[in-house]
C-alpha cells in the first residue's frame, strides 16, 4: 500500500485532488489576491504568486507597493498586479487598507505577508484585515510578526485562517511563552483551537493543527532550509483554499505537496544547492504522483 493511502498521524488521511472539469472555465479554480513585497523584498510575494498558479489557481493577482509592482510584473506574465499606496520607506501603510479590501471583495483567499517589511502602519494595517475581512487567508511571514505585535495575537479572525510560522516567528505568535522540547505542538493546537483558526509548524516534520486534528508531515528535505521555499508554500496553500478546501485540509495537502516537490527537485538536481524557484518546477509534477497514487 502507498504511504500517502494511510492514515497519518492522529488518524488524518490526506485528502484527495478533484479532476478538473471538461466544461469548466478559470473562475472555477480560484482567484487568489496575494498582498506583500517592499522596496528589495519584490520576489517573496512574486514566488507566492507563481506558485498558486502552479498550484492550479484560476487567477491569481500581487498587490505590493506601486514601485515594487513594475519588478513583481515582469516575474511571471501569467499573474496580474494591483498598485498599493506606499509610505516615503515603500512600506504599505494603513490607508491602502481600501484598496486591498475592494480586491479582497473578488477573490476567494487573500495570501498576505511574504516581503512586506515591518513598520507601525503595516502591524495595524494587518491586524485590521485578520479580524475584519471574511475571505479566507493565508499569514504567513511579516504578516505574523504584525500579528505577534496584539496582546491576544490570533484573537478574532474574521474568516478562515491558515498561519504558517517558522520556529521564530512562532514564539512571536506565543508571546515568547515556554516552549518544552517535543511539545510546541500542544502550545499550538491550544491556541488553533482557542482562536479558531489553523497552525502551521514550519521545520523538520511540519506540523498542522485545528486543534482538534494534528497531522505531522513526511515529505520534505534539508535542501528545503532555504529562502523562499516558505512563500512558496503560502502560494500553494492559497491555491488549495480557493479550490473551496477547507482549511485544515488546504493546508494539510499543501504542506505535503510542496516537500514532495521539494524531494522531487532534490532527486534530479540535488539538495545543496536547491532554490525556492526550483520548488516551482516540481509542483505539477508533485500533484501528478499524488493522483496516481491515490
Amino acid at each position: 500500500m502507498e504511504r500517502t493511502h494511510r492514515k497519518e498521524e492522529g488518524g488524518v488521511a490526506l485528502p484527495r485532488l478533484q479532476q478538473r472539469k471538461t466544461n469548466s472555465h478559470k473562475g472555477d479554480y480560484g482567484r487568489v489576491l496575494a498582498v506583500g513585497g517592499s522596496p528589495g523584498m519584490s520576489g517573496s510575494i512574486s514566488l507566492t504568486g507563481v506558485a498558486s498558479l502552479r498550484c492550479g489557481a484560476g487567477l491569481t493577482t500581487i498587490a505590493s507597493p506601486k514601485s515594487v509592482q513594475p519588478l513583481v510584473a515582469q516575474v511571471e506574465p501569467s499573474c496580474m498586479t494591483l498598485a498599493l499606496p506606499e509610505d516615503r520607506h515603500g512600506l504599505l501603510p494603513m490607508h491602502s487598507r481600501d484598496a486591498i479590501t475592494k480586491a479582497a471583495k473578488n477573490s476567494d483567499v487573500v495570501a498576505i505577508g511574504p516581503g512586506l517589511g515591518r513598520s507601525h502602519g503595516l502591524d495595524l494595517l494587518i491586524q485590521d484585515l485578520y479580524c475584519d475581512l471574511s475571505t479566507p487567508m493565508v499569514v504567513d511571514a511579516d504578516a505574523l510578526n504584525a500579528l505577534g505585535s496584539r496582546e491576544n495575537p490570533l484573537a478574532g479572525p474574521g474568516g478562515p485562517r491558515v498561519l504558517t510560522p517558522h520556529p521564530g516567528e512562532f514564539r512571536r505568535l506565543a508571546h515568547d511563552r515556554e516552549l518544552p522540547k517535543g511539545r510546541w505542538t500542544d502550545v499550538a493546537a491550544d491556541m488553533a483551537k482557542r482562536n479558531g483558526v489553523v497552525l502551521v509548524l514550519k521545520g523538520h516534520r511540519t506540523t498542522v493543527t485545528d486543534g482538534e486534528r494534528v497531522y505531522s508531515n513526511e515529505t520534505g528535505n534539508p535542501g528545503m532550509a532555504t529562502a523562499g521555499a516558505g512563500d512558496v508554500l503560502t502560494g500553494v496553500i492559497a491555491a488549495l483554499l480557493g479550490q473551496g478546501i477547507p482549511a485544515f485540509e488546504a493546508a494539510q495537502l499543501g504542506v505535503y505537496l510542496h516537500g514532495l516537490a521539494g524531494d522531487l527537485a532534490a532527486k534530479a538536481i540535488g539538495s545543496d544547492g536547491l532554490i525556492a524557484s526550483d520548488l516551482l518546477d516540481y509542483l505539477e509534477s508533485a500533484f501528478q504522483q499524488h493522483r496516481r497514487r491515490r
